[in-house]
């Protein structure tokens, strides 16, 4: 078997990248093969590709999602070097800082995101990809079907999630989808990164907030915020949920809501993994209240 190193060399070559000497690998990453290249005269690459792709357009989503991300959003983002059907190369960002002061500038420039780019329909002008997945992005006029019927109702049927929600969890969500006007608030949406776990928060080389690996589309901003109080967020982020919280005038029963939110999310790690570090639990823990008594 070809190490996943080599095919990343061998694809940067390919498309033309001939001054590439090596790839070592890159950790992060669960959908894709992930790799930072050494050249001759330039800088180092970050290269990312699939051993067997689930779609043509995949890396040049993605690189419309980090544009989008910058240019209306603000947010720093990687340049993109190439992004073709096979390979996705990037600059190389570096690690962020274990700072609070760090996470605070990123409370900033969240809200910024999340406050500048508002609008009235939810969706985006294409379906892009969360993982190996289709996301689907249809627009709608109405923030709470677009979540029930497009983050929530659309991983049923997905082998894995059928195989560890039985019938009685699957009518459960579909009974939380149909309260959601209840559960949530009646919010505009904006431009969301739309997969921000804390691997995805990573730092310009001048030590600024930015972001990779995006599923974008105009959501509620909680998505995103829900993403990154969901999955073990370090302890200097504190200062992250109470400056963005003030920034954007959040009530405070906002943690309340975050599990509803992030069923998207676990949804999504148990429709593609094997292992889905708890999703499932916490799916069944949420949609609980919603089975019928008897």
């Amino acid at each position: 078997m070809t190490a996943p190193t080599t095919l990343l060399l061998e694809g940067l070559h390919r498309a033309g990248l001939r001054d590439v000497d090596a790839v070592e690998p890159a950790g992060g990453g669960l959908a894709a093969l992930a790799g930072i290249a050494t050249r001759r005269g330039g800088p180092p690459l970050f290269v990312k590709a699939f051993a067997d792709a689930p779609g043509d357009d995949v890396f040049e989503t993605e690189a419309e999602g980090l544009a989008a991300l910058r240019e209306l959003g603000g947010l720093a983002t990687p340049d993109v070097v190439l992004a073709g059907r096979e390979l996705l190369v990037l600059s190389v960002l570096a690690p962020r800082p274990h700072t609070e002061a760090f996470w605070e500038r990123f409370a900033h420039a969240l809200a910024g995101l999340h406050t500048g780019t508002t609008q009235a329909r939810f969706g985006w002008h294409r379906d892009n990809w969360l993982g190996r997945r289709r996301q689907r992005n249809a627009w709608d006029d109405d923030g709470f079907a677009f979540f029930a019927q497009h983050r929530l109702l659309r991983w049923l049927g997905e082998p894995r999630v059928d195989a560890a929600l039985g019938p009685a969890d699957r009518a459960a969500l579909e009974r939380l989808c149909d309260r959601l006007p209840e559960l949530l608030p009646d919010r505009p949406a904006c431009l969301t990164h739309g997969d921000l776990w804390a691997q995805n928060i990573m730092a310009t080389p001048d030590g600024r907030p930015a972001v990779i690996d995006p599923a974008v589309s105009y959501t509620w901003a909680e998505v995103d915020l829900a993403h990154v109080w969901s999955t073990a967020p370090p302890p200097e982020a504190r200062r992250f949920f109470e400056v963005y919280a003030e920034l954007t005038a959040l009530d405070a029963g906002w943690p309340d809501r975050m599990p509803i939110i992030q069923l998207r999310q676990h949804l999504a790690v148990l429709a593609q993994f094997d292992d889905d570090w708890g999703a499932a639990e916490h799916i069944r823990a949420t949609v609980a209240p919603f089975r019928t008594r008897t």
